[in-house]
């Protein structure tokens, strides 16, 4: 049995975050005051040695844990071999096996070719950049709701205006956003959301007045929306649009950066709809918290750039192409696609029970470990409730928990744990849980 969280005082986060306020600026939020010493599995403890049971995964990266005993020793070894060369200026073997090891995951049976990049934004643009030169077109389809980066073109192709997109305009060109079914806020567009023809209509619509389908290159979409709120689509919707895409020559770009790595029960979200999609994007859980993420697609896809296009000074760093490689073991050898319905199970059981009980809880939803909780105000408006996420949010870390929030209202308390959690640890978190809600309304 863990020890039971107590947590005493803060002083030295609190003496840590008065230097940061002088050395960093204001920018890069936080959702704690928080200051980490260490992390282990699930757990985390601060400057002041308080433990936390941690909800938040560095944002959807730790789905094997913090510091994974095998993945720590990769990077060791690797670090006493060489740090950097360059992959453009030499090869070498953990960027290889690794591209090797994705072309093997990926859905379908086309063959695959992969390359790596530093961050998701970066992938998304490599992505993008691939797309337009297979196909010889410009436009780009995104959706409502989406988060794909922070960087010009991918701030283009988020939805969310504030803080992503304020202030920081123009933005790049030849983007068009589509509404997404939403099933909990369902657009008027979608009024048969299981009915593969309302989107067909509407894609035949959206064509005509929006932008020529022959200009399209490709359709980027998270199968399931991730900071726009843990968003499950309707069944149908993913393989239509697919073949939609096809019935155009527009390629389907899978964005899996927080989707991926055994988070929603399969090695890649996109398998429960048994889609093959033409270019996949990895990130976050790919090096158990490197900085690494990567671009894996059909082949004749990847080699449509010439020479050159595409690469980086720290593309595909050895050190974090190790940790890849021994963090991919992990999700294999403990089948942690499995642990992440089981927690999926156990989480949303957990709530749905709440939502009985209170009805702020307007939507609870979820595929394998991605698991949702919508606040509202009330069911029958459901006027959306940031307020009260952003006060469980504050009580969690007060009392050992680490939450995070998502959604374009800001009111979705979303579940990123480590898919290492025990069911020990699941059932401390929950009872904080209880205890907030309890305390709150």
């Amino acid at each position: 049995m863990e020890q039971e969280i107590t947590i005493h005082s803060i002083s030295q986060s609190r003496k840590m975050e008065e230097q940061r306020q002088h050395a960093v600026p204001r920018a890069p939020f936080h959702v704690t005051p928080l200051s980490v010493s260490k992390a282990r599995g699930a757990e985390v403890w601060d400057v002041d040695g308080n433990r936390y049971i941690d909800f938040a995964g560095g944002i959807g990266t730790l789905n094997a844990g913090h510091c994974p005993e095998s993945v720590v020793k990769a990077i060791r070894e690797q670090s006493g071999c060489y740090l950097h060369t360059c992959f453009n200026v030499m090869m070498y073997a953990p960027y290889i096996r690794l591209a090797e090891k994705i072309n093997s995951l990926a859905p379908g049976t086309t063959p695959k070719k992969s390359m790596f990049f530093n961050s998701g934004a970066e992938a998304v643009e490599n992505a993008i950049k691939i797309a337009r030169a297979a196909t010889g077109r410009e436009a780009v389809i995104c959706f409502d709701h989406a988060f794909h980066g922070r960087t010009l073109l991918t701030m283009t192709l988020t939805a969310k205006e504030k803080p992503y997109k304020q202030g920081f305009g123009p933005f790049a060109p030849e983007i068009y956003r589509a509404e997404y079914p939403y099933p909990y806020r369902l657009p008027a567009a979608f009024a048969n959301p299981e009915d593969a023809q309302t989107y067909i209509d509407y894609f035949d619509t959206f064509f005509r007045e929006k932008v020529a389908a022959e200009k399209v290159a490709a359709v980027i979409i998270e199968p399931v929306l991730g900071e726009g709120g843990f968003i499950v689509p309707p069944r149908v919707f993913l393989p239509t649009l697919k073949a939609i895409c096809e019935k155009h020559g527009i390629l389907f770009i899978a964005d899996e950066i927080q989707t991926g790595f055994c988070r929603t029960g399969k090695m890649f979200a996109i398998e429960h709809y048994d889609i093959e999609p033409d270019l996949i994007v990895l990130g976050k859980s790919l090096a158990s918290g490197m900085p690494l993420s990567a671009v894996c697609g059909k082949s004749e896809l990847m080699e449509a750039p010439q020479v050159g296009a595409l690469g980086g000074t720290y593309s595909g760093n050895p050190v974090a192409c190790a940790a890849a490689l021994a963090t991919i073991d992990i999700y294999e050898k403990e089948k942690l696609y499995r642990r992440a319905e089981e927690i999926g199970h156990s989480l949303t059981t957990f709530w749905r029970r709440l939502q009985q009980q209170y009805e702020v809880i307007g939507d609870v939803r979820a595929l394998g470990a991605m698991v949702g909780v919508e606040f509202v105000k009330s069911a029958a408006s459901k006027e959306p409730h940031p307020e009260l996420v952003a006060r469980i949010v504050k009580e969690g870390y007060k009392r050992g928990l680490i939450l995070m929030s998502a959604g374009t209202y800001g009111n979705v308390l979303r579940a990123l744990m480590p898919l290492v959690i025990s069911d020990a640890q699941m059932e401390e978190a929950m009872n904080i849980l209880k205890e907030i809600l309890g305390e709150t309304l």
